[in-house]
């Protein structure tokens, strides 16, 4: 028996409601964007933040207070 086979003799033993609440997975399924939702599913930090990590952030917080920093604009103009 094929898929296409086993899924018709599944839908013909699916109550009514079933067979309403199943259109309506079905659907919400076509409407998704695989990738956004991967990015949805995706874990928020998969990698562990350091003391590295922490020393480097704090050294760009410090260098933007001191206005150390660039704006985009600033950047495109020098790269434009």
């Amino acid at each position: 028996m094929t898929a296409k086979e086993k899924l018709q003799q599944a839908v013909e033993e699916l109550t009514e409601l079933e067979a309403e609440q199943t259109l309506a997975f079905i659907a919400r399924r076509r409407e998704r964007d695989p990738v956004i939702e991967a990015f949805a599913n995706a874990p928020l930090d998969d990698e562990p933040f350091t003391a590295e990590d922490e020393q480097a952030l704090e050294e760009a917080r410090a260098a933007y207070r001191r206005g150390e920093t660039f704006t985009l604009d600033q950047i495109r103009d020098e790269l434009g």
